[in-house]
């Protein structure tokens, strides 16, 4: 059985909730972000482009210090959160 598009989100979301807290490498939540297809197909495909991109950038951010990267982790996470929010109102309407 398949989990559902609100099913996947809640997951996203503790999996964002786990990176935060430490319990979750950025490897560990891409990899979990991206496994969530039936989520990514229930929205528009600009969603998808954007947690990609979201995602790609929070992997290299956690190949280097935060004084070294161009983007900080705690914005990506925070956009992250954002993106999480926008998703679960378009998934609440569907």
């Amino acid at each position: 059985m398949t989990d559902t598009a609100p099913t996947q989100l809640a997951t996203l979301a503790h999996a964002l909730q786990a990176f935060e807290r430490g319990d979750h490498t950025a490897a560990t939540l891409s990899t979990l972000a991206r496994q969530q297809t039936t989520l990514l197909a229930a929205l528009p495909p600009r969603y998808s482009e954007v947690l990609l991109n979201l995602l790609d950038r929070l992997e290299s951010s956690a190949l280097f210090s935060e004084e070294s990267c161009s983007f900080s982790q705690k914005d990506l996470v925070a956009n992250l959160q954002m993106w999480v929010e926008k998703a679960r109102g378009v998934v609440d309407a569907a």
